[in-house]
């Protein structure tokens, strides 16, 4: 009774942890102001953390399957979160939910069909996640209307002022020291270049 007891408390004690990690890992969900930018830190932390707690619960039990648990919890706790911004009266499609499942199962199945090789299932399960999940991923986000459109009309109140969207001015540009830095610099680095060219054959 003591170790089944036990190893059911070490399941839910790995399946709480492991997914705080994978929600504190980076960004874990897409707003869709932001969502190409968090695309790179996403795939990065998404593709490692689950991998991570997944192949950390197999060393101990051997039990396949963990990674499309934490998947699933995941992408039900990603579900909640948009259902929390739907009803604060943001639209359908602010929050883009990742796709974690598929990636998960291909993991799963990596160490099924090593017939539990830890080893392999961390080579061959890591890669397939790594490669999978950003593919996954960038195909749901080009699903989604108007990013930009939408990132100007409802800007989360959550946001720091740096990356808050700034809706472009436009005819106003020419007036900017920046743009007119850039132009100047771009006109004059073609003789510039020309010249030392010219000073370096002599």
């Amino acid at each position: 009774w003591l170790r089944r007891t036990t190893h059911y408390l070490f399941i839910v004690v790995v399946a709480v942890n492991s997914t705080l990690l994978t929600i504190n890992a980076g960004d874990y969900i897409f707003y869709t102001d932001w969502a190409w930018t968090s695309f790179v830190v996403f795939s990065i932390s998404q593709s490692t953390m689950p991998v991570v707690g997944a192949i950390y619960y197999m060393l101990f039990t051997g039990v396949p399957g963990t990674a499309t648990y934490y998947a699933t919890i995941m992408t039900i706790y990603t579900w909640v979160a948009k259902g929390a911004w739907f009803t604060l009266g943001y639209p359908y499609d602010f929050i883009v939910v990742p796709v974690w499942i598929p990636s998960a199962m291909l993991l799963d199945l990596s160490y099924w069909a090593t017939r539990r090789n830890k080893h392999a299932a961390i080579l061959i399960g890591g890669t397939l996640v790594g490669m999978s999940l950003p593919v996954f991923n960038m195909i749901n986000l080009l699903l989604v209307k108007d990013p930009l459109e939408m990132a100007f009309k409802y800007p989360r109140p959550t946001l720091p002022p740096y990356m808050t969207p700034i809706e472009p001015q436009v005819g106003k540009f020419y007036n900017s020291p920046v743009a007119l830095g850039a132009g100047a610099g771009a006109v004059l680095s073609v003789p510039i270049a020309a010249l030392g060219a010219k000073l370096n054959t002599w």
